[in-house]
């Protein structure tokens, strides 16, 4: 299959100049350029395939030129489209600036922030962090969104989270402050513990284990563990969080990577067994976008996170 242009007619042509430019059309060029496919990025703006090929169309339509060339494995810009992309991001930016600058006006911080949660609430602190906030800065409405660590990471770029705790390296392309290292422990049920007392790690791979879904921490936590050794196991059951995962491993459903906390008190009380030697870490952030730095709004989150966990704060903010 050949390669086939976005914009209809196959050339480019003069601006349109009764079609107006929409600040929405330029955020999807920039999340099309991003991904490079339609689908995942209209899954990123929560629109639908046609929807968002529409604006892309109506784009094209207005500046006079192609955007994108499709592939059967996606889309890559053109010439032009290179080009743009860089006027666009600049214009999303400083919209985002005006915002800014227009909330630093006030003499409170105030409006909503969308945070995207990774764990258990208690875990993570999350009353005693909505508590502060509330107190502290009652102008601000703080909405939880529950995420894996990837999809934390895409909603902030995309701008569908403010912030978000976050499992693992931090991406050069944002920032945040690291609350604390996380470790786990590879966890079996307490029936398996004389059978596999000694076993080699062959043979505790060859065992069902639990994982949690693609693309998240944990899983790649898991996947580290077997790389270079052998083959992912054949069973492999598949669970969205931490408190599932150590009930299906207690249950005698298989194996898993549990947080420490949770494995030596699952241990301690005699439904699971701690497998010696092995333990896996990574670091707990609070991420957000390099470009909100200096948002009244992520300013006062920051506040408060530091605040709630001042006994474990690691590190100072990471930036490109």
């Amino acid at each position: 299959m050949g390669q086939s242009h976005c914009f209809d007619g196959g050339n480019e042509s003069k601006p349109d100049r009764q079609q107006p430019m929409e600040f929405t059309h330029l955020k999807s060029f920039v999340a099309v350029a991003e991904h490079g496919h339609l689908t995942r990025a209209a899954e990123t703006l929560h629109l639908s395939q046609p929807a968002l090929s529409g604006q892309i169309k109506s784009l094209e339509e207005s500046l006079g030129v192609l955007l994108f060339e499709r592939h059967p494995s996606g889309m890559t810009l053109t010439a032009s489209g290179k080009r743009l992309l860089t006027h666009a991001k600049g214009i999303l930016a400083a919209m985002q600036q005006m915002r800014h600058a227009a909330l630093s006006l006030h003499s409170e911080p105030t409006g909503k922030l969308r945070i995207g949660t990774v764990l258990d609430a208690s875990f993570l602190r999350v009353g005693e962090l909505l508590a502060r906030a509330f107190t502290r800065y009652p102008q601000i409405e703080l909405d939880l969104h529950q995420v894996v660590s990837n999809e934390a990471l895409t909603g902030i770029r995309s701008g569908d989270l403010d912030a978000s705790f976050y499992f693992g390296s931090m991406p050069d392309d944002l920032a945040g402050v690291k609350l604390r290292q996380v470790l786990y422990k590879i966890v079996l049920p307490s029936a398996w513990a004389d059978e596999l007392a000694g076993a080699s790690w062959d043979t505790l791979a060859a065992r069902p284990w639990i994982l949690t879904p693609e693309h998240s921490s944990h899983r790649q936590l898991v996947l580290g563990l077997f790389a270079g050794k052998q083959d992912l196991p054949e069973r492999i059951v598949e669970a969205d969080n931490e408190s599932v995962i150590k009930d299906l491993v207690e249950s005698g459903v298989g194996i898993s990577l549990v947080r420490q906390e949770l494995a030596f008190a699952s241990s301690s009380a005699g439904r699971s067994v701690v497998w010696p030697g092995t333990e896996v870490s990574t670091d707990l952030w609070l991420a957000y976008a390099v470009d909100r730095a200096a948002d009244p709004l992520i300013e006062a989150v920051l506040t408060v996170v530091r605040d709630v966990w001042a006994d474990s704060l690691q590190g100072e903010e990471q930036c490109s």
